[in-house]
């Protein structure tokens, strides 16, 4: 039960997070492109590859924490759902090209980033 309240807590601070992100994001660059959606997704990305090492590879994160972090914060920071919906309504209103640039950037930019969280993280254990 300690391990399920750590993630609903987790969950909680990643949705806040992607709250404040998203709505400066908003204010900072236009409604012309989900650029909320993207740097949450991105960074969320890079820091679950990170987190993923750290725990996983390292052994350096206890599971429960690992769990509370990935799942909770992560689960609640990153907007996989948000991002198919924005992507359909682009699609929907006939903007291929807007859509299509969304998904290619959001899938390789979420992936190189992951990488990086990763290499990052190894980096700094070998260190």
């Amino acid at each position: 039960m300690a391990r399920f309240l750590w993630i609903c807590l987790g969950g909680a601070v990643g949705t806040g997070a992607r709250y404040l992100i998203c709505g400066w994001a908003l204010r900072a660059l236009g409604p012309s492109f989900p650029y909320g959606t993207l740097a949450v997704n991105v960074t969320g990305s890079f820091l679950l590859g990170g987190l993923m090492y750290l725990g996983v590879e390292a052994a350096m994160i206890s599971p429960t924490f690992r769990l509370a972090l990935t799942t909770g914060v992560m689960g609640g920071f990153t907007t996989y759902s948000t991002f198919s919906y924005e992507t359909m309504r682009y699609l929907h209103e006939g903007a291929w090209g807007i859509a299509l640039l969304n998904v290619l950037v959001t899938v390789f930019a979420c992936i190189a980033a992951c990488l990086l969280g990763w290499t990052g993280a190894k980096g700094l254990v070998a260190a």
